[in-house]
């Protein structure tokens, strides 16, 4: 056997050796890049998931429940006689209970240790009633076995002796301590409400009769102040009142038969006699009725277990149209099924609370037609609820007269699927709506947070801007990429992409100062425009065609569209010239008038049609650039395959290249479109950023995106205001994501669909 040594073996090739020793190198490269590609690709959708979960973290508590939290039950304070009214300070320390014998009784919330107890100035008269008249400022109005009415104010004093906090009941008298002479007997039930200068009393008696009577206060030009006690009204309703309800502003009146449940609504007229508006009917007998927040909506619970909200508004169509009714507005059930005993509701919200015969206790909140929260608070029924000012904590007193406060944690109560995609019916609207309005001058505004107005806008606008966008980005690209020459494309192409480069705030500018009163001014000529254009240039090119040869020829081949420049200039000047004869034949010289006479059609001076145009001019060379990358990028001997094979340019355009670039032009159409929905300037500067749910041309829109840069810098940060500006970025962030799907799935089957050309 043979053996072979190193020195036997054949020599290799230096180029070889000097090639293997280059691939080491190149190699580790190569590897290199992909790990940097893919670790890039991986931080991408890594960053994308961070974000929509920290999206998701901060919308999340929005449809969170509430949360209560039970202090120690404990028996009221008393002197032994009827608790009528029970009520908390802000701080959820302190509590008062108001007793038939004029006794109130401060307290502890945590350990029921009695801290105050005064006596009110009714010497040996009894209370039959306290009502409040100003919840904002504590001041209630106590109904005495005489007839008289004692007004009266809680008081609490905050200091801070050794660094820790103390607080101080007392009662005030802003009335004086003597009682103001009212009725000749005990009311069965009593309203009172005060303004700056007025203070009106209503009671009835038990005959169904209602008594009225006001004072109002008077200052003189030397700052002395005079009481002016107008005579007693008295009037007999259509029902028998025995429980009685007064607007804050005194302009109307809720008279309730709790046993037929009826009530009879009246509009108050000052020093005239009240007039009846209506008389509705709830489903079952009244068990006990609330005012809301805000002094519109009243609240009414039935032994059926309903709860029912009621406002005025005013009737639409037929012969009772404008009229003003009560309207029955929403139901809300208790899912105990208990007979109701009380309501509570919050100072400063629509939120309200229902006790039931079993000690549970319901939460509510009206605007978002929801049921929040259930929790059994005591053993015995429910005979009064409270809120503290800060509705943190709720107070459920029980008729064996054991008291139980629990701390309630209940952040965003406003919001639910219903009330941000579906119609809500708003205090002060005569039927249900989409609205957002989320902010007030008025403290007592019942805030508007349904988000299809701002979805409805950012669809529209994107929708008007695609409209004018595609024609003009996809025919251009396919003249620029097929039958333009090179020369020339060398100047178009890059003169449209540098006009992606042009701020968004600077197209909202020009749009918002310039272009919107120049449409206000000449709508007829747009309108000639938007009609004439399309059709000029392609009669342009009909003509062009039937010109004599020599004329033609002239014209060096792909530079046709540079004689179609003066053309379109020549047209959209001939428009806007005929554009106001045209305009006095047709529309008696205002268009914009005969539009809303008689199409019913409203203007709006910054309107879709001017996003459309703007957004369209930013739009524009996204969509350009790509499809005309994608349709130059077609090989070349597929077109000279099919011209040679005796197929004419244009069916060489439709038949193989537009198929082949299809999947390029769809993803430069959804990029397209994607900006277009994520824009904010144009938006933003170029209409009237008013929520409306219309689609009409000639209205303005808020978009989501428009949205969040308006108020965010004015919203409280952890408010549900915030969190549903996060909730506006995360819809914009799923919009994106489907648009985004939608393009990749469709431009996929499209490539393999034509893969085979």
């Amino acid at each position: 056997m043979t053996e072979v040594t190193a020195s036997d073996a054949p020599a290799q090739p230096r180029s070889i050796v000097a090639g293997n020793a280059g691939y080491q190198p190149r190699y580790i490269k190569d590897r290199l890049a992909k790990v940097v590609v893919l670790i890039g690709g991986v931080g991408v959708i890594a960053a994308l998931l961070l974000i929509f979960v920290y999206l998701l973290s901060e919308v999340a508590p929005l449809f969170a429940g509430a949360e209560f939290k039970a202090r120690q039950p404990f028996p009221v304070p008393s002197d032994g006689s009827t608790s009528l009214y029970v009520a908390a300070e802000e701080q959820g320390e302190v509590g008062m209970r108001v007793g038939a014998s004029g006794e109130l009784d401060f307290f502890d919330l945590h350990s029921g240790q009695a801290r105050n107890a005064v006596h009110l100035p009714i010497a040996e008269l009894q209370i039959k009633q306290v009502v409040d008249v100003a919840p904002e400022r504590a001041l209630l109005a106590a109904g005495l076995s005489d007839g008289s009415v004692l007004m009266f104010q809680q008081e609490y004093k905050v200091t801070y002796p050794d660094d820790k906090r103390l607080i101080t009941p007392n009662v005030l008298y802003p009335k004086g301590e003597k009682p103001l002479a009212f009725m000749d007997q005990a009311p069965m039930h009593l309203a009172v409400r005060e303004s700056d200068d007025a203070l009106l009393l209503v009671g009835s008696d038990p005959a169904g009769d209602i008594s009225l009577k006001s004072f109002e206060v008077t200052t003189s030009l030397m700052g002395d102040s005079e009481v002016t006690e107008s005579p007693l009204q008295k009037f007999t309703p259509p029902l028998k009142p025995d429980l009685l309800l007064l607007e804050p502003g005194m302009h109307w009146l809720y008279a309730i038969d709790k046993a037929a449940g009826k009530i009879a609504f009246y509009r108050l007229n000052g020093g005239e006699m009240p007039k009846l508006i209506d008389v509705s009917e709830a489903k079952a007998a009244i068990v006990d009725a609330h005012y809301l927040a805000g002094g519109i909506s009243i609240v009414t619970a039935q032994t059926d277990g309903r709860i029912s909200q009621w406002f005025p508004a005013r009737r639409k169509g037929g012969d009772d149209d404008g009229k003003t009714y009560l309207a029955h507005v929403r139901d809300f059930t208790l899912k105990t099924g208990a007979k109701p005993t009380v309501i509570g509701s919050e100072p400063r919200r629509r939120g309200f609370a229902v006790g039931d015969e079993q000690g549970n206790v319901s939460l509510f909140y009206a605007t978002s037609g929801r049921l929040i929260h259930e929790e059994k608070m005591l053993e015995a029924p429910v005979r009064a609820l409270a809120f503290n000012p800060r509705a943190q904590l709720l107070m459920a007193l029980g008729d064996d007269g054991k008291l139980v406060a629990s701390d309630v944690h209940n952040e965003h109560p406003e919001i639910s699927l219903g009330a941000l995609w579906g119609k809500v019916w708003y205090e002060s609207y005569d039927e249900p709506n989409f609205l957002w309005q989320s902010s007030s001058a008025s403290a007592d505004f019942e805030a508007k947070f349904s988000m299809a107005p701002l979805a409805l806008g950012t669809l529209k606008g994107a929708f008007y801007a695609m409209i004018f966008a595609i024609p003009i980005a996809v025919l251009g690209a396919i003249f620029t990429a097929n039958f333009m020459s090179p020369e020339m494309r060398q100047v178009v192409k890059p003169a449209v992409e540098v006009l992606a480069a042009l701020p968004s705030v600077i197209l909202g500018f020009l749009a918002g100062l310039w272009l919107a009163p120049f449409v206000e001014s000449n709508l007829p000529g747009m309108f000639l425009a938007l009609l004439l254009l399309p059709l000029s240039i392609p009669t342009f090119g009909y003509l062009w065609l039937h010109m004599p040869r020599a004329i033609r020829l002239r014209v060096p081949m792909g530079w046709e569209a540079a004689l179609l420049m003066p053309v379109i200039g020549f047209v959209i000047w001939l428009c806007f010239v005929l554009a106001k004869p045209m305009e006095a034949l047709l529309f008696a010289g205002n268009m914009q008038s005969w539009m809303d006479h008689t199409l019913g059609i409203g203007y709006d001076q910054r309107n879709a049609l001017v996003v459309g145009i703007a957004m369209g001019v930013a739009v524009i060379p996204v969509i350009f650039s790509i499809a005309e990358d994608a349709i130059f990028s077609v090989p070349r001997h597929l077109s000279l395959g099919s011209l040679a094979l005796g197929a004419t340019p244009w069916q060489t355009l439709v038949g193989v290249v537009m198929p082949t670039a299809s999947p390029g032009i769809f993803s430069a159409i959804m990029i397209g479109l994607g900006r277009a929905v994520g824009e904010t300037m144009i938006v933003l500067m170029a209409t009237g950023n008013t929520a409306v749910t219309n689609f009409s041309l000639f209205s303005g829109m808020r978009t989501l995106a428009a949205n969040v840069a308006v108020e965010m810098p004015e919203s409280e940060v952890g408010s549900t205001h915030f969190r549903l500006l996060f909730l506006s970025g995360l819809v914009l962030f799923l919009f994106t994501f489907f648009f985004n799907t939608v393009a990749e799935v469709v431009r996929t089957r499209l490539r393999r669909k034509y893969s085979s050309l």
